[in-house]
């Protein structure tokens, strides 16, 4: 068996074993990649030279997604399709398709992004930790750009994501767009629906380490990204 970052493009294998704990195990469910499933190595890549959550604007909505996610919408330009992360500031796209399954699909919807949609590409945002206080006043809560994203609250009656809270302001927990693993991670530090958190402030993102690889696979019809330290976690032949 090898780790499945050593394996060349275009070559099918099955996954033997996946090493690593319960979280691994768990995000790497959620795309579908479980002991057992064969996938299909499309390509290993640098990753992009862009870092951090992506911010977009969507008619007169503005919005912001994780990284990740935007690995895997793929949107039309100037007659290609390429994914979302590969555009530059300023680019506008449509959407052609969402790769990540239903669930996937429907997160994005919750935010408005469906196959048909424009979207312009406006900046990289740099992935700050944004510091609450839970409604005891006395916890605090760390998150970056990407996860707070997820997080969806309302302010003065309106729902906006939690990056958009502002230096002091209280905001209210609606709901969370994610899977099983990221609503019990919230729960677990008191970020369910009705609790109230305050934007302490928001930290300078760290330097960035050097960038690695990661695997483009296929699963069933399925099209997943697999970062380089979760890749070097799953066995397979």
């Amino acid at each position: 068996m090898k780790s499945l970052n050593n394996v060349e493009p275009e070559t099918t294998v099955i996954v033997k074993e996946i090493t690593g704990g319960l979280d691994t195990k768990q995000h790497l469910d959620e795309l579908g990649v479980q002991e057992g499933v064969e996938l299909t190595v499309v390509a290993t890549e640098p990753v992009h030279v862009h870092g951090g959550p992506i911010f977009l604007s969507m008619g007169d909505q503005e919005l912001i997604i994780a990284c990740g996610w935007a690995d895997k919408i793929y949107v039309e330009l100037g007659g290609d399709v390429l994914p979302l992360l590969r555009l530059e500031a300023g680019d506008k796209g449509t959407v052609r398709s969402i790769e990540g399954g239903k669930d996937f699909t429907d997160f994005l919807s919750e935010l408005g992004i469906i196959e048909g949609s424009e979207l312009t590409f406006l900046c990289h945002v740099p992935d700050r930790t944004i510091v609450f206080v839970a409604g005891d006043g006395r916890t605090e809560i760390r998150m970056g750009e990407g996860q707070a994203s997820k997080l969806i609250v309302a302010v003065d009656g309106k729902s906006v994501q939690a990056n958009y809270i502002k230096d002091g302001e209280t905001a209210t927990v609606g709901h969370i767009i994610g899977g099983t693993h990221l609503v019990d991670k919230f729960d677990q530090i008191g970020l369910k629906p009705g609790a109230e958190l305050t934007l302490l402030r928001r930290d300078a993102p760290a330097s960035s380490p050097t960038r690695g690889t990661y695997v483009l696979a296929r699963v069933g019809d399925q099209l997943i990204t697999i970062g380089h330290g979760l890749a070097e976690k799953l066995l397979v032949e």
